[in-house]
C-alpha cells in the first residue's frame, strides 16, 4: 500500500476537492475527519455529475428524481459529493483478498484503515499489479530466508525451491505430509508468486491424525508457531 495518502476533510469545497485530485494525479480520495477516520471517498466520477449538469436544465430533472445522483449535481462539499461507507480493507488483509475486493466492488483503489476505521494508507490495482515484477531472486530469497527458515524452521537444504517468472518449484523431502502442505501453501502466499508447483514428498502421512477429532496439538500452522509463553 501507499502510506502517503491524499485526503480531504468532509467540508472540502467541491474547487478544493478537484485541486486536490488534479493537482496529486489521483482519481479517488479518502474523505478524513478531524480524527482521521475515513467517513467516505470521493472519486472523478463523483465530480462529473456536477460538470454534466452544468447549463443543462433537462440533465438536472432528470437527476432531480434520483436521490443520490440530484445530491451530487447540487453538492458543494465532500461530504456532498462523496460515497458513503468507503470500501475499505484491513492492514493484514492478504494481497488476494485486495484483489478480489477491488474486483467485486469495482474499484480502482481502497482506503486502508486500523481497527479504528482510521486511515493508514491506500491501496491501488497498480499497487497489487507491481508485486509480479519483483525478480524471481527476490521471491527464492524470501521463500528460503522467511518462509522455510524464520517461520517453519526448516533447513533450506531439505527443500529445493526454483522460480522461473513468477513460477515456484518446490522438490525436497519432508517429515510429514501435513509440514510439506504447510510449506506449500505459505509459498503460494509470497508477495510475487504466479502458481506453485509442489513435489515435495514426505515420510510419514499424518493427514488422517491432524483430522482426528480431539487432535491435541492443532493445525500444523500452530504447532510449527513459536510458543508465545
Amino acid at each position: 500500500m501507499t502510506h502517503d495518502v491524499v485526503s480531504v476533510a468532509p467540508d472540502a469545497s467541491y474547487r478544493e476537492v478537484v485541486n486536490v485530485l488534479v493537482d496529486s494525479g489521483v482519481s479517488a480520495a479518502p474523505v478524513v475527519d478531524a480524527r482521521g477516520h475515513v467517513v467516505g471517498v470521493v472519486s472523478e466520477a463523483d465530480l462529473l455529475h456536477k460538470v454534466e449538469a452544468v447549463g443543462d436544465e433537462a440533465h438536472r430533472r432528470h437527476f432531480a428524481g434520483r436521490r443520490r445522483s440530484h445530491a451530487l449535481t447540487v453538492g458543494a462539499v465532500a461530504a456532498d459529493l462523496m460515497t458513503a461507507p468507503a470500501v475499505v480493507i484491513a492492514p493484514d488483509a492478504s494481497i488476494a483478498a485486495a484483489a478480489r475486493r477491488l474486483e467485486s466492488e469495482r474499484i480502482k483503489r481502497m482506503p486502508v484503515v486500523d481497527v479504528q476505521r482510521r486511515l493508514v494508507g491506500i491501496v491501488s490495482r497498480r499497487d497489487l499489479l507491481w508485486i509480479h515484477t519483483r525478480t524471481d531472486a527476490d521471491v527464492r530469497s524470501e521463500i528460503v530466508d522467511h518462509v522455510l527458515l524464520r517461520t517453519l524452521w526448516i533447513d533450506p537444504a531439505a527443500v529445493e525451491v526454483d522460480v522461473v517468472d513468477g513460477v515456484v518449484s518446490l522438490a525436497g523431502r519432508l517429515e510429514s505430509r501435513s509440514l510439506a502442505g504447510l510449506v506449500a501453501s505459505l509459498v503460494s502466499k509470497v508477495a510475487g508468486v504466479v502458481e506453485v508447483i509442489d513435489r515435495l514428498a514426505w515420510d510419514q502421512d499424518d493427514s488422517r491424525v491432524v483430522r482426528a477429532a480431539g487432535y491435541p496439538f492443532g493445525t500444523p500452522e500452530r504447532l510449527m508457531r513459536p510458543s508465545t509463553n
